[in-house]
């Protein structure tokens, strides 16, 4: 039939797509803050999952998710997954983050994005957006925290759904991700092309 595609070959576009994704995430070195280059989805042999969870110091949509972002983490870290906050704006100095991580209680996981590597990788648009890899690098998860922000502007008391959580537990378990992606509201990432 024309115009169709045999389904061996979406297979094999699928599998060069997962190859291609990991030869690119080896190459990737972003620095800390202490300026120790680092690639984020080189992890120990027991480590489960990678989480990259993309803010920004100046957004209030990232900030106001700061809370349930330790909480996801204070959670999961424990359970072998490892997070990063990335900061993919230029703007975001050494200071800035440093600033950031104390005022609203994160750890010292900060990476500084301003080349966008990791934002290439994983593909978010917005901060906060978060971005989950299985042990083996493979993309499973892109979207928001959760559902509390129904739009710009727009922002329900409490989260009826947890997306981020969800997606944890169901690689944890070694189970398919429901959601593989959701819509993230947020700031926009600068610079993006």
């Amino acid at each position: 039939m024309p115009g169709r595609v045999p389904p061996g070959a979406i297979l094999l576009s699928s599998a060069a797509l997962c190859v291609s994704m990991a030869l690119a995430a080896a190459e990737i070195r972003v620095p800390t803050l202490g300026g120790v280059l680092v690639n984020p989805l080189q992890a120990s042999p027991a480590t489960k999952a990678v989480v990259l969870v993309f803010v920004s110091t100046e957004c209030p949509y990232s900030n106001r998710s700061a809370p349930e972002i330790r909480r996801i983490h204070d959670v999961f870290e424990p359970k072998g997954v490892r997070f990063w906050l990335v900061y993919p704006n230029p703007a975001d100095t050494t200071a800035l983050i440093r600033a950031h991580l104390q005022a609203f209680g994160y750890p010292d996981i900060a990476l500084r994005d301003a080349r966008h590597d990791l934002v290439k990788l994983a593909g978010p648009t917005v901060t906060p957006e978060a971005a989950v890899f299985d042990a083996k690098g493979n993309l499973v998860y892109l979207g928001r925290i959760d559902d509390r922000f129904v739009e710009l502007g727009r922002e329900r008391p409490v989260a009826g759904k947890h997306d981020l959580e969800d997606a944890l537990a169901s690689t944890l378990a070694g189970k398919r991700v429901a959601a593989s992606t959701t819509q993230a509201f947020g700031c926009f990432i600068s610079d993006l092309r």
